[in-house]
């Protein structure tokens, strides 16, 4: 057989990097075993050794850490040192993902204007064309010998149901399967393309190995759907639920995921083989997970970022306020099931800013500081990793008891009594930021009761709630669009919205009090 027969082929993923460039955590500037930077040492490594390789990234790319806020939202004028470092890696392909829809349109245009690497995305649509936004959704790859590989790239369709509509005006988010049902057959029919890869920022709705289902089926994932019921997709690469999926194979596709926060790289080994009629077919399939704490950051990347890393440096280390009182959070599973200082003052914060009574907010994830005795931009960003505004929305007493039986479906009730988090919220990606905690409001949250009939002793100022009262609720605007599956806000009345980001409406009320004190007024309580 002729050399040219046969062809190998290295595909390397990076998915929901979510900002994390160096190997660092922002909070208190200690090493990490994660960041790109350790991967594009692998990435350089592997074109060194192999003739063909493809590098895609799935998305989730620019938004997620302070580095990638500063330079999304405070410094627009120079290049974006995360494209820039996509640039020098020599990215194939990039699929946007849902956060990368955070800060709107404008945002989004000037990084893809300044990438040298094509955005593919099939379902996100010009609601003016009806056309992928992003031009051609796919990219095809030739190789020696004429074989042809179809790269095409699609984005979780669940966006509007999470985005500021201001942020996505003029999009489409079509399904991710009925794209893929038409743009499969195209890449083989019109474009000849032998091999078909799909770069998929979605997970999967169904256990990967039972078929059994994980989630509320809402379209938010459909990687199952994806495999079982459109013919021809030979790798599918996915992202978004953080998961770490090392080459299982679903169907006749091989599937990989590799976490998140350039914590892995994935790495999928394929061999062509061309056939007596001179078509090329996929011989064999492989992948493995590589994982970033065996690698070194890549020193001139490092060196090509510093400064605007130190940018970022200098403006996390300005100081806000002094905190008297316990304000740091030690304990974060005891920080939700007892009022802490920190979620008091995130509420508070919210109603003065919005002018309403009652508010909720979360304890996003379990990495959260809380407030030493001096606050800098650096704890607010560690607390309130997101780029949220607020809005204020008029709901029933009725919908504020629903939405309680919801936020307690968090917890979990052992044997024994001891209250645990609900599997639902660490699987397949821990979900702490869909668990929130109230003021203005008084409630008990029995956990030894059945989910749906919780909630004990709700009252609004000392009385019980009317169900069919009216009140005015602040919440962020993720919140409000009902993401985290709240179906009770979606499509409530705008009262009125606070557009500033929370980082910024943060740090301007430490800054104004100067000095704030640590304190809880216990209004609500979690018991089994």
């Amino acid at each position: 057989m002729k050399d040219f027969d046969t062809i190998q082929v290295t595909i390397l993923a990076t998915s929901d990097i979510h900002g994390h460039l160096m190997p660092i955590r922002y909070v208190d500037n200690e090493a990490t075993d994660y960041g790109l930077l350790k991967l594009a040492t692998r990435i350089d490594q592997t074109r060194q050794e192999k003739e063909h390789v493809l590098v895609i990234d799935n998305g989730d790319l620019l938004q997620g850490t302070p580095f990638a806020y500063y330079h999304a939202c405070l410094d627009q004028s120079t290049s974006h040192p995360i494209v820039d470092i996509m640039n020098q890696i020599r990215l194939d392909a990039f699929i946007p993902g849902n956060h990368e829809f955070n800060y709107g349109l404008r945002f989004i245009n000037r990084a893809w204007g300044q990438s040298d690497y094509p955005w593919l995305s099939a379902n996100v649509l010009s609601q003016e064309t009806n056309e992928p936004y992003f031009g051609c959704p796919y990219r095809i790859f030739t190789l020696p010998g004429g074989a042809k590989m179809g790269l095409l790239g699609l984005t979780t369709s669940y966006i509007p149901h999470w985005e500021q509509p201001a942020n996505i005006s003029g999009l489409l988010f079509d399904s991710v399967v009925s794209a893929a049902k038409k743009w499969v057959p195209y890449l083989k029919q019109n474009e000849g393309a032998d091999i078909i890869i799909v770069s998929y920022h979605g997970g999967f709705e169904r256990d990967i190995l039972t078929g059994e289902p994980n989630e509320e089926q809402t379209g938010e994932n459909e990687g199952w759907r994806l495999c079982h019921e459109v013919e021809g997709i030979d790798v599918l690469l996915t992202g978004h639920q953080h998961q770490r999926i090392e080459g299982v194979r679903i169907g006749n596709t091989l599937v990989v995921q590799p976490g998140y926060q350039g914590a892995c790289l994935a790495q999928v080994d394929l061999s062509l083989q061309r056939d007596g009629h001179g078509a090329w077919f996929l011989m064999d399939s492989h992948a493995r997970l590589q994982e970033a704490q065996e690698m070194q950051a890549d020193p001139a990347l490092v060196a090509r970022i510093q400064s605007c890393e130190n940018n970022t440096q200098s403006w996390l280390d300005q100081p806000l306020c002094e905190v008297r009182g316990e304000m740091l959070v030690i304990d974060h599973m005891k920080a939700r099931l007892e009022e802490h200082p920190l979620i008091e003052l995130i509420n508070l914060i919210q109603m003065e800013a919005s002018n309403a009574e009652i508010s909720c907010t979360s304890l996003f994830d379990n990495l959260a500081p809380g407030f030493g005795p001096q606050v800098s931009m650096r704890e607010v960003t560690a607390n309130y990793p997101f780029p949220n505004t607020l809005k204020v929305l008029r709901l029933s007493g009725r919908d504020i008891r629903e939405a309680l039986e919801w936020t307690a479906a968090y917890f979990d009730c052992t044997d024994d009594g001891t209250i645990i988090v609900n599997p639902s919220y660490l699987y397949p990606k821990p979900q702490h930021y869909n668990y929130d905690m109230w003021e203005g409001i008084e409630y008990v949250i029995n956990v030894s009761r059945p989910i749906g009939s919780r909630i004990e002793e709700l009252r609004y100022k000392r009385q019980p709630i009317d169900p069919e009262g009216e009140f005015e609720v602040v919440m962020n605007h993720y919140r409000a669009s009902g993401g985290g599956n709240y179906r009770m806000f979606r499509d409530k009345p705008i009262v009125r919205e606070v557009t500033v980001d929370m980082t910024e409406m943060i740090a301007e009320y430490l800054t104004k009090q100067g000095l704030v004190h640590a304190r809880a007024n216990g209004n609500w309580k979690v018991y089994s």
